[in-house]
């Protein structure tokens, strides 16, 4: 009882910081309410978030004013098609000393920060992206044999543009399963779009203030962690991520067009996404409408299906909702 009561008192306490977030965040990034509880969820969750979506939606916006917010120190890498991996690491200069000798010195990368931004990520080529993919799991990197931690806490929100291919590489399979979270950023809504052009268009505009600083996140990550889970958001998950990948508790659908599914690395995402997703609505447990609301934005990047099932007009995203509709109602596959 103790310890719960100790956890009720650190959900009131963080459902106080988050509530004066979201109206920090809402003074630089309007409206969107469901991209910026995503992107708050995955921070919460200590993961990385991949944003979709198409020029000008403010999605470099958002990632700016998070980095305020929270209070992380910030770094933002343009990825283009010369970038080197380098350019991100960093890397060991040779040194001439006063009395002669020489030595190496490192020089460290803009990925030795709390928060990346990796803008256009997809512009850079994949031996450039695989810089990224130590940092992103391990929290450190390898230079000159050497390990090099990264500052605690990590996370690397990435901006995509999902129209343009010229010039660009898709990511790895690899990579994208680093990525707690693909949040699609859509065109807003014709009042949210009236309140953008009168807020932005002025003399001054307003600024987003810290509320979160490295160490207050890093307790809410923690908390996140502790937050109980019962059996039935366990099944849930379980069911949804495994009927999602051919195998044995596929359904012929899935087993026809699914190329490749989610590992247990989604099951793990769907876990702390769910978990996160409750204490920012104030509760105490997720449910399990907690994990139906995430299996989209955790799984379809996890995913590919054939060119035939796309011949045929299936999408993933309507493919994971009936896996999720038949999981829900505890359908056999067939």
């Amino acid at each position: 009882m103790a310890e719960n009561d100790a956890i009720l008192a650190e959900v009131e306490q963080l459902g106080t910081q988050l509530r004066a977030a979201r109206d920090s965040i809402a003074k630089r990034f309007i409206g969107q309410e469901d991209v910026v509880e995503l992107a708050l969820a995955a921070m919460m969750a200590g993961g990385h978030a991949l944003l979709v979506g198409l020029p000008g939606l403010g999605k470099t916006r958002l990632v700016e004013t998070l980095g305020t917010v929270m209070g992380l120190h910030t770094n933002r890498i343009q990825f283009t098609p010369d970038l080197m991996p380098s350019d991100i690491i960093g890397a060991e200069v040779l040194e001439t000393a006063d009395d002669g000798s020489r030595h190496f010195r490192f020089i460290e990368g803009p990925i030795f920060c709390q928060l990346l931004m990796a803008d256009e990520i997809n512009r850079a080529s994949p031996r450039t992206q695989s810089a990224l993919l130590q940092a992103m799991q391990e929290r450190e990197v390898s230079v000159a044999g050497q390990r090099r931690q990264m500052e605690a806490p990590f996370h690397v929100l990435a901006t995509q543009n999902p129209i343009e291919q010229e010039g660009t590489y898709p990511l790895p399979e690899a990579q994208l399963d680093r990525f707690l979270v693909q949040i699609d950023v859509v065109y807003p809504d014709r009042a949210t779009e009236r309140d953008i052009i009168l807020s932005t268009t002025g003399v001054q505009e307003e600024e987003a203030a810290a509320v979160f600083d490295a160490h207050s996140l890093r307790r809410a990550q923690e908390l996140v962690r502790r937050v109980p889970v019962g059996d039935a958001v366990v099944d849930l998950i379980l069911d949804i991520v495994r009927r999602c990948r051919p195998g044995d508790e596929a359904s012929a659908t899935v087993a026809r067009h699914v190329v490749w599914g989610p590992g247990p690395r989604a099951a793990q995402a769907l876990m702390l996404m769910s978990r996160a997703r409750a204490l920012l609505s104030g509760r105490l447990a997720p449910s399990v409408e907690d994990v139906s609301a995430l299996a989209i934005p955790v799984l379809r990047h996890r995913m590919a299906i054939s060119y035939s099932a796309r011949a045929e007009g299936m999408g993933l995203e309507a493919l994971i909702s009936e896996i999720v509709r038949q999981s829900e109602a505890g359908e056999v596959a067939a």
